[in-house]
C-alpha cells in the first residue's frame, strides 16, 4: 500500500467497533466519503493481509491478522520492560553501547539503547530501522527463517551495500548466516559502520524462537577488549531469553561459570 492508501486502510480498520462488527463497501464509502471502487479495492487488499475476512452478503469484519498485530506490540512492549535492566547494568560492566532490536520484513527495528559513558559511534535512536542484511543482528534474525522462507523474503529484493563487507547477493548473506547459526553469535569490526567493534547474541522466547537480539558496540579503545565483551553480551542475552521462558542450556551455563571466574 502507499502512503495514502495505508492511512485509509488504517480509517477502515477503525470504523469497525464492538456494537458495530461488521460493515459493507456501500457503508465504508459513505463514513469516509470515499469512492466505493475505492473503498472496494482497500478491503480487498486489507482482506489480502488478513486485516478484514467476508461473511457474505457483501458483509466484511475484522481478521485475526489485527489481533496478531496487536499481540506483536505487547511482546515487543514485554521484551522491552524485560530487557532493559539487563541491556544497561551489560553497558556497565562492559563500557560498550548496547542495543534491542527485532525483525520487521527485510529490516530491524530497533526498541532500545543504552549508549556508553564515552559513546562516539551513530547515535542509532530508538525507532530507527536498519537493513537487516548489513547488520549483525539482522543476521541473527535471520537466521531462524528456514532457507525458503529466507528466499521468498529477499525475492526481488536488492542487497544494498553499505559498507565492503556487506553481503550484495543472496547467497552470500546465506553464508554468513550459516555460520552465524552454528557460532550462536555474530562480531565483527566494522562490518556495518567502519571502526566500530560489534557483538551480537539472539533472544529466544520458549518455544526456542528467536524473537529478538542484543549487541554491543564499542568504538577503538572505548570500554573493555572485544574477546572480554563476549561473554558477558552472550551471557545477557541468554539472561533475557529465560526471563521470555526459554531454557537454560548446557553452554550458558558454562559462560555464566567463565564470568564467576573473572
Amino acid at each position: 500500500m502507499s502512503v495514502p492508501a495505508l492511512e485509509r486502510g488504517i480509517a477502515i480498520l477503525r470504523l469497525f467497533r464492538r456494537d458495530r462488527s461488521h460493515l459493507t463497501a456501500p457503508q465504508v464509502a459513505a463514513e469516509l466519503s470515499l469512492p466505493r471502487s475505492t473503498v472496494h479495492r482497500l478491503l480487498v487488499e486489507l482482506e489480502g493481509l488478513g486485516l478484514v475476512r467476508r461473511e457474505g452478503e457483501g458483509r466484511f469484519a475484522l481478521d485475526s491478522g489485527v489481533l496478531l498485530l496487536g499481540f506483536e506490540y505487547l511482546a515487543s512492549q514485554d521484551i522491552v520492560a524485560l530487557a532493559s535492566p539487563v541491556l544497561e547494568q551489560l553497558r556497565d560492566e562492559t563500557n560498550w553501547s548496547t542495543h534491542l532490536a527485532i525483525r520487521q520484513g527485510v529490516s530491524i527495528v530497533y526498541l532500545s539503547r543504552f549508549a556508553s559513558r564515552a559513546a562516539v559511534t551513530r547515535n542509532v535512536a530508538v525507532g530507527s530501522s536498519l537493513p537487516a542484511h548489513a547488520t549483525l543482528m539482522g543476521r541473527l534474525l535471520l537466521s531462524d527463517l528456514e532457507p525458503t522462507e529466507l528466499l521468498a523474503l529477499y525475492d526481488g529484493a536488492v542487497l544494498e551495500r553499505v559498507t565492503p563487507d556487506t553481503p550484495v547477493d543472496l547467497g552470500e548473506l546465506q553464508r554468513l548466516i550459516q555460520q552465524d547459526r552454528e557460532r550462536g553469535y555474530a562480531a565483527s569490526t566494522g562490518f556495518y559502520e567502519p571502526g566500530v567493534r560489534t557483538i551480537a547474541a539472539p533472544i529466544r522466547d520458549a518455544s526456542l524462537k528467536i524473537v529478538a537480539a542484543i549487541n554491543g558496540t564499542a568504538v577503538n579503545d572505548e570500554g573493555i577488549a572485544m574477546a572480554q565483551a563476549m561473554a558477558p553480551i552472550r551471557a545477557a542475552a541468554d539472561r533475557i531469553s529465560r526471563l521470555l521462558g526459554a531454557p537454560e542450556t548446557a553452554e550458558t551455563r558454562e559462560m555464566i561459570g567463565e564470568l564467576k571466574c573473572r
